[in-house]
């Protein structure tokens, strides 16, 4: 048995262990330091799922009283069920919003409406308010900036 091995394993390997071993130690008390920079929680680009969590997570807030048909966080989209108010059950509301972008920016946020009116027992296409939409966008958007302004502070 030559001075190179050690019960079929070679000093070096058992050397080079230690040494991985004392640089984890050492590079994790360093990061024990109290001067080291803080994590972005806010950071306006999210990568744990395809697209902006903020943005995401608003939209299912915005939308939680509707049922949904899809949500999909990689590809950002979220379709729901037909949805008919209580106080006005002839007419129903359809909702598509697409996230486009891992930024939390106004334009990184697309909202589609579709909506019908029952007449004679028949659901018919019915034209949908801009309003309705710009104001469905503002309130996602409005959302998204607090969860994001919360995860500062």
């Amino acid at each position: 048995m030559n001075g190179s091995t050690l019960n079929g394993k070679s000093t070096f390997t058992r050397t080079g262990r230690a040494g991985l071993v004392a640089l984890s130690v050492l590079a994790l008390t360093a990061c024990g330091g109290k001067d080291r920079p803080k994590a972005d929680l806010a950071a306006s680009k999210v990568t744990t799922i395809g697209v902006n969590s903020y943005l995401w997570r608003a939209s299912l807030e915005a939308l939680s009283f509707m049922n949904f048909v899809q949500t999909d966080s990689n590809g950002g989209v979220i379709v729901t069920e037909w949805y008919a108010n209580p106080n006005n059950p002839n007419e129903r509301m359809k909702v598509t919003v697409t996230i486009l972008d891992q930024d939390l920016r106004a334009d990184a946020l697309r909202v589609a409406a579709s909506r019908q009116v029952n007449q004679g027992g028949s659901w018919v296409d019915a034209p949908v308010q801009a309003a309705t939409i710009q104001k469905l966008e503002d309130v996602i958007l409005t959302k998204a900036r607090d969860l994001r302004r919360g995860a500062v502070g």
